[in-house]
């Protein structure tokens, strides 16, 4: 379950980097990507929210959750920046995906244990 779950965040992390890169060079994003980033992210948040809920509660798995859904608001708040065609805050741009990038390896890490 996990694995699937790093599976979409690291499709997810390859989708935002195009977007990073856009935002980064002051380019417009490309909107198909901007959804299928935002989405396949929330399959895998859901994904690990529901191995949560079926109570495992290691202190690093819930790090990594509670890591996760700080950087989906971020992400969200970047989304509404530019879904309202308002300029993206480079800053916020740049920390949600190092956001993202530690909560993954919190969560990598946590599985390389169980194994």
């Amino acid at each position: 379950m996990l694995i699937a779950a790093i599976v979409f965040f690291i499709l997810a992390a390859s989708l935002g980097l195009v977007l990073l890169t856009a935002i980064l060079r002051d380019r417009p994003t490309y909107k198909p990507i901007v959804f299928m980033h935002g989405t396949i992210a929330g399959i895998a948040l859901i994904i690990l929210v529901t191995y949560v809920a079926l109570g495992h509660t290691d202190t690093l798995l819930i790090t990594s959750l509670v890591l996760f859904v700080l950087a989906a608001l971020g992400g969200f708040t970047l989304f509404t920046f530019d879904i309202n065609d308002k300029p993206i805050p480079k800053k916020l741009a740049i920390m949600h995906p190092l956001l993202a990038v530690v909560s993954l390896i919190l969560l990598i890490v946590y599985v390389a244990q169980t194994v």
